[in-house]
């Protein structure tokens, strides 16, 4: 995975003024090549710095759930693995509000799409799925893009040294078991709705 990370970003980097568009690319093949979306942000900060960066990002990983929207049809096996890795973690009926789904948009080992599916669960609609998922973006796109440009400052072969360290430690994170207490995530949503229900009308 480190090798093909690191020549794919080669060519993103000698594309001239295709660069940002070889980037995006990247961005929807991601999946296929089982590299974090943190990895490509960071990487994005380094290749066209913090500002660039987080928009080149923005716009890449929006595509990417836009695309996965669109294959949930063609994919009927992997759709049903995430909705029964997303049963296990939160339940059958619980769901996410479009805030969790943001910040947990920021933790490197949960899975992208199972995100973005638990975001289609709750949406109105592709155009509102559509938004949340530009929304739920940004501060993804901002954070992770931010520390590729203070990388970027440093030395290149400490630049080098840390993007290949960087692959195999997000590699194991992805692999790893979500260690929140999701009790404690949704103690103030659940609380919310018991109050919501015993308010309502017998």
């Amino acid at each position: 995975m480190e090798y093909i990370g690191n020549y794919l970003f080669s060519i993103v980097e000698m594309g001239g003024v295709l660069s940002p568009l070889l980037f995006i690319i990247f961005h929807l093949f991601r999946p296929l090549l089982f590299l974090p979306v943190v990895f490509i942000c960071i990487s994005g900060g380094v290749l066209f710095g913090p500002v660039a960066g987080t928009i080149y990002s923005i716009i890449g990983i929006t595509l990417s759930s836009l695309l996965f929207y669109g294959l949930m049809g063609w994919t009927p096996k992997s759709v049903q693995r995430l909705i029964g890795v997303k049963q296990k973690l939160l339940g059958k009926h619980a769901e996410l509000t479009k805030s969790q789904i943001t910040l947990l948009r920021l933790v490197p080992f949960i899975h992208f799409h199972l995100l973005s599916l638990c975001l289609i669960e709750i949406s109105n609609g592709f155009k509102d799925y559509a938004r949340s998922s530009l929304f739920s973006s940004i501060p993804l796109a901002m954070v992770y893009t931010s520390i590729g440009g203070w990388i970027s400052n440093l030395n290149p072969m400490f630049i080098g040294i840390l993007l290949v360290a960087l692959l195999p430690m997000l590699y194991l994170l992805r692999r790893k078991e979500i260690i929140i207490k999701w009790q404690e995530f949704f103690s103030v949503h659940d609380s919310q709705q018991h109050t919501s229900l015993t308010r309502s009308p017998s």
